[in-house]
């Protein structure tokens, strides 16, 4: 195994986590993290070869300021603001590279006691939170070389915290940028846990603002107790190369309906792990893609049925243009004792040119016999018959091909519980094909 030169010394990180007044027992893990991860083993993902990409690229912290507050700004391309039925006043948590999110919380949020905090912050005001839930359960710190890279550079983030009970009828709303160009690491980690029979929905969106050489390292590490019930929607735009990673770890009943749209522009590997460890719960995965121009995203989705009578479902419907590659994983994993359990997938792959790249690769492991498992994959080529009549109609070949990839995806994008986050994707996905097809078409 080839050995790693680790990013930073072990006194620099000392340095580091003393300026942000870091609690004793992180501190020590990111050194633990520091010494383990050149020698760890790089996680492996189905027909996706990404060991040679700079992933540890970035400095740790420039010297601009670490401690300053994220300004509340409209740039990203496809806000998600929105309002519930009563018109409440939108819950929004902005944060840009390392600076402190802004927050504005509903005044249902407040009075239901939510918490959102900057990472540092949070594992100051919230040391047991964090001592049982952070890089424990749901993404383990020291796992693989990325993960304990992540541990040992992690360097902003946030706590969200719903309180057992807790019930929000209105979004809370993520805004979190990557500036990309300024040679910071961007080692981000969001940890979210939902206490007992709490119901929320997350609204995110992810986006790099210019592209550069730093790479990202992004965990989301998300704890639903007891009942809790999570509808996790993101959109993300991320264009340098990156580790992205969704963890989730359920108890008894609780439930997560995950909707993603990955619309980066960079090469991405991606890591979608959702464990159902308690009785009776459930997870919805859909995810839609694009990759354009000459990226490569490798997508990996792996629900694994620990519990009794729990239901993992995955829907991955991807759209390749010019020389792009696009890698669809779908991993169900149902364990020895999780009878009467239900795993099901489908990944679907459509490619516009004859230089793009695709893979459907459903993965069924069934180590239980009273259980229900199925999967489904294709990968092809944009009917043409559609495009025929289409055309024939007067409309252009660019505006037809679009049309066309509406529908192939909208039987994802019909899923996607909330309205505003349909409407913001929708136009994501037109604006990435339209920039995929000129750029083809330039190179044509």
């Amino acid at each position: 195994m080839a050995r790693v030169k680790p990013f930073t010394t072990a006194a620099a990180l000392a340095t580091f986590s003393a300026d942000r007044h870091e609690t004793a027992p992180l501190a020590e893990l990111r050194q633990q993290a520091l010494a383990a991860y050149p020698q760890l083993p790089l996680p492996t993902f189905e027909k996706i070869r990404y060991q040679r990409w700079p992933l540890f690229n970035g400095d740790l912290a420039p010297e601009q300021a670490a401690n300053q507050t994220a300004t509340p700004t409209s740039e990203l391309a496809t806000p998600l603001t929105t309002t519930d039925a009563a018109d409440q006043e939108p819950a929004m948590i902005q944060q840009l590279d390392l600076q402190a999110p802004w927050v504005q919380l509903s005044a249902e949020a407040q009075a239901q006691g939510v918490v959102v905090l900057d990472f540092f912050q949070a594992q100051r005001e919230y040391p047991e939170l964090f001592a049982k839930y952070y890089g424990t359960l749901a993404a383990p710190a020291l796992a693989n070389r990325l993960a304990a890279f992540h541990t040992a550079a992690v360097n902003g983030g946030l706590l969200i915290y719903l309180p057992a009970g807790a019930k929000l009828t209105a979004p809370l709303t993520l805004e979190l940028t990557q500036s990309g160009d300024n040679g910071q690491l961007y080692a981000q980690h969001l940890l979210l846990v939902a206490g007992e029979n709490s119901e929320a929905t997350i609204l995110a969106t992810r986006q790099t603002t210019t592209a550069g050489s730093a790479s990202a390292n992004i965990v989301e590490e998300l704890i639903l107790e007891q009942g809790a019930q999570l509808r996790y929607t993101a959109i993300d735009g991320l264009k340098n190369t990156t580790y992205l990673a969704r963890r989730a770890y359920l108890f008894a009943d609780a439930r997560i309906d995950w909707a993603l749209g990955e619309m980066n522009d960079g090469d991405i590997v991606t890591d979608f792990n959702t464990d159902l460890v308690g009785k009776g719960s459930q997870a919805d995965f859909k995810a839609v893609a694009i990759s354009t121009g000459s990226q490569f995203q490798g997508i990996t989705t792996r629900l694994t049925n620990y519990g009794l009578h729990t239901v993992a479902n995955i829907l991955q419907h991807g759209v390749i243009l010019s020389d792009a590659t696009l890698t669809f994983n779908g991993v169900g994993h149902i364990v020895k004792g999780a009878r009467d359990s239900d795993s099901q997938q489908e990944n679907r792959v459509l490619m516009l040119s004859r230089t793009a790249r695709g893979d459907a690769n459903p993965i069924l492991l069934i180590d239980e016999n009273d259980v229900r498992a199925g999967h489904a994959a294709s990968v092809g080529r944009v009917n043409e018959s559609q495009m025929y009549y289409l055309m024939s109609r007067g409309l252009s070949k660019d505006l037809a091909e679009r049309l066309v990839i509406r529908g192939f995806l909208g039987s994802v994008l019909t899923e996607i519980p909330v309205a505003a986050a349909r409407a913001a994707l929708t136009a994501t996905i037109e604006r990435k094909l339209i920039d995929g097809q000129r750029h083809r078409d330039r190179a044509q």
